[in-house]
């Protein structure tokens, strides 16, 4: 009988297979063997993409004359730091006793690719043999079962691999070309401007459209004129105390229809709110008369699960965690078998997942910060129904559900850094919460008349926690306190007025991207998209993926395009990056918009679904990048550039060395 062979993507992830296996046999430089199994691992990626100068030495030097460069066919290699694992690993999937191959490397795009490439790069009788592929959503030990038990024939994954191979070509070919031919074209004026031995443009798929984003927002922001307006106030007595009402222009108004507004609750300047206080001061009696009284309960449902983007905004903005902080403690708490898989798109359960998450809870049980919630959900039915809720849909998952606590590895937790641990506790509480009711608000709104005048006041007073006793710290948040005396009023009462009073306010600037809002921002990539159609095409897409945001922005940040202050996590462009952005601009605009990155993101969807071939695919980016590249070649605009670039450096303080001082090879971009 011959060996089964099982492929983890890291040592860890081996090592627990290897457990749940019971391969408890000879350990070797590499691997796990038994009598009828073994267990080995990649470290990451083995192989990659070979630079231009492998397929010819005309490449090394960058040159206009070999650009565009577009070759029929790609060459890979073995990376050097790791020959030794491939060696292995390509060395055990040759071995003649070896009949069947698991491959468990992630479940998803890059996983796949992992494998793919260390089956290229081997030998070619592995094909022939029975391949499987394991999907799985945790590492708990019935979950590497329930996936090794229900593996499918990897060529089940053709398409998903074929989606894997384009994405690395996609970014390879314009991280060449682009960075390449722009810094041929601007790289010497960059470095005349700058003062710098060399400046070299790196460009990329994703994160020249991120640079574009950030800066575009950071103009927004220069460009702004702040509006001063001015809100008339009133305060009437109530038998519970003083009531604060606004001011809003209503039918029968002396303002209806006034250039003077600004918007419908105040003025453009003082002098007009100054004429309407008069005018309300001048009335007798000084009271107003309560003209409309509602009062209603409403409902908020607990949000959807986590998602990596949504997890990695939270903790930018709770606890100023960079994206790649969050992945990592996301990523730990995985491999610890504390969490579910967390590089996922999806914000909702698989109905397989649902039925059996009394595991899930029942393991909560014992997690002492909240031990009593886990319990309380238990006793209750909603987990019962919870596959037949807005929390669970097979059809919003594409290769993973939600981030969700297994309930499992708990004597881990002592080992975890404070930072993970807290990760974690948002986790468990975002989960829990989905199993309770919603929290109930009494919201009340009031109309009171003076005059021929309104003024309108609300208040709203949470009085049933809901979901939000699975999490003190948002129960805080959402709690009002109420600030409104509204006491038992009702239509018709007379409320004496104590005084009318003027606030002045002005329209704020945008805000700019933190971390965690920039993750989201390029998740949710179509709604920045104006064209209504190409948005609902592109809708679920975004730029980028779960797995490689983080990195992106941590890479934007390096080569001082972007600057992150650590302690807000709030994102800035650097000089370099703005001056980036303008030759980018000036030369291929569409590099910066999120139209194309993100509609390239679902051609690479529609691949892996089978819905268009990887040639049609290949013949419109090769396309892209001809024409565009051709048309920089032809470009003749440095004067304008060079007034570009001193209008960027004229808000900054002074110049900094921002580019690398040796030539960059871009090998790939994002």
């Amino acid at each position: 009988m011959g060996k089964w062979l099982f492929i983890a993507e890291k040592p860890s992830v081996a090592q627990e297979f290897a457990r749940v296996l019971h391969v408890e046999g000879r350990r070797s430089d590499g691997y796990i063997e038994s009598e009828d199994k073994i267990v080995t691992w990649c470290v990451g990626h083995l192989v990659t993409m070979s630079y231009p100068e492998k397929y010819d030495m005309k490449y090394k030097r960058w040159s206009m004359s070999t650009l565009p460069f577009l070759p029929s066919e790609f060459k890979y290699e073995i990376i050097p730091d790791v020959r030794k694992q491939f060696d292995i690993v390509s060395r055990l999937l040759a071995r003649q006793d070896v009949e069947r191959i698991y491959v468990c490397t992630d479940s998803g795009r890059e996983g796949e690719y992992i494998y793919r490439l260390v089956e290229q790069m081997s030998d070619p009788g592995v094909a022939a043999k029975d391949r499987r592929r394991v999907w799985i959503d945790s590492q708990t030990e019935e979950e590497i079962r329930r996936g090794i038990a229900e593996a499918r024939p990897l060529t089940e994954y053709d398409n998903l691999a074929a989606s894997a191979y384009l994405r690395a070509k996609e970014d390879y070919l314009i991280g060449i070309n682009f960075s390449r031919i722009l810094t041929l074209r601007y790289g010497q004026g960059m470095t005349d401007f700058l003062g710098t031995k060399w400046s070299a443009v790196s460009a990329g798929r994703v994160m020249t459209c991120v640079l574009g984003m950030v800066v575009r927002r950071e103009r927004e922001i220069r460009s702004f004129v702040k509006t001063p307006f001015f809100r008339v106030l009133g305060r009437f007595e109530t038998n519970s105390g003083l009531l604060e009402a606004e001011w809003h222009v209503s039918e029968g108004s002396a303002w209806e229809g006034s250039s003077a507004l600004y918007k419908d609750n105040g003025f453009r300047k003082r002098e007009d709110a100054e004429t309407l206080l008069r005018c309300l001061e001048a009335l007798e009696p000084q009271a107003g008369v309560v003209e409309k009284v509602e009062k209603k309960r409403e409902k908020k449902a607990a949000p959807l699960l986590y998602n990596l983007a949504e997890l990695q905004n939270d903790c930018s903005r709770i606890y100023k965690m960079s994206p790649d902080q969050t992945l990592a403690a996301a990523q730990e708490l995985y491999e610890k078998k504390l969490t579910t898989y967390p590089r996922t798109d999806a914000r909702v359960l698989s109905t397989a997942a649902a039925k059996e998450i009394s595991g899930n809870l029942k393991g909560l049980t014992h997690y002492q910060p909240v031990a009593a919630c886990a319990e309380a959900v238990l006793k209750g039915d909603a987990w019962k129904k919870i596959a037949r809720s807005r929390y669970t849909n097979d059809k919003a998952i594409t290769d993973h559900y939600a981030i969700i606590p297994t309930g499992s590895g708990l004597k881990s937790l002592s080992s975890l850094s404070r930072q993970t641990a807290a990760v974690y506790d948002e986790i468990v509480r975002r989960f829990l919460a989905i199993f309770y009711p919603p929290a109930e608000y009494d919201k009340m709104s009031l109309v009171i008349r003076t005059g021929n005048e309104r003024f309108y006041a609300s208040a709203r007073t949470l009085v049933n926690p809901g979901y939000l006793a699975a999490d003190e710290r948002r129960k805080r948040e959402e709690e009002t306190v109420p600030g409104q005396a509204f006491g038992s009023l009702r239509k018709g009462q007379l409320l004496p007025v104590t005084d009318f009073q003027i606030k002045e306010g002005e329209t704020t600037p945008p805000k700019r991207y933190t971390s965690g809002s920039m993750i989201l921002a390029m998740e949710n990539a179509g709604q920045l998209i104006e064209d209504e159609s190409l948005r609902e095409q592109i809708r679920g897409s975004g730029i980028g993926t779960s797995a490689t945001r983080a990195e992106i922005l941590k890479k934007l940040v390096k080569i001082k395009y972007l600057s992150l202050n650590k302690k807000t996590q709030v994102i800035t462009p650097e000089l370099f990056g703005e001056m980036v952005y303008d030759a980018v601009e000036v030369s291929i605009r569409p590099l910066l918009n999120p139209e194309l990155t993100a509609s390239w993101e679902r051609g690479l969807t529609y691949v892996a679904e089978g819905t268009i071939t990887p040639e049609e695919y290949m013949a419109k980016l090769n396309h892209f990048i001809t024409v565009r590249v051709d048309a920089v070649k032809a470009m003749s605009d440095d004067g304008r550039i060079r007034e570009l670039y001193r209008r960027d450096a004229a808000f900054y303080q002074k110049m900094p060395k921002a580019a690398p001082k040796k030539r960059e090879r871009s090998r790939h971009g994002t």
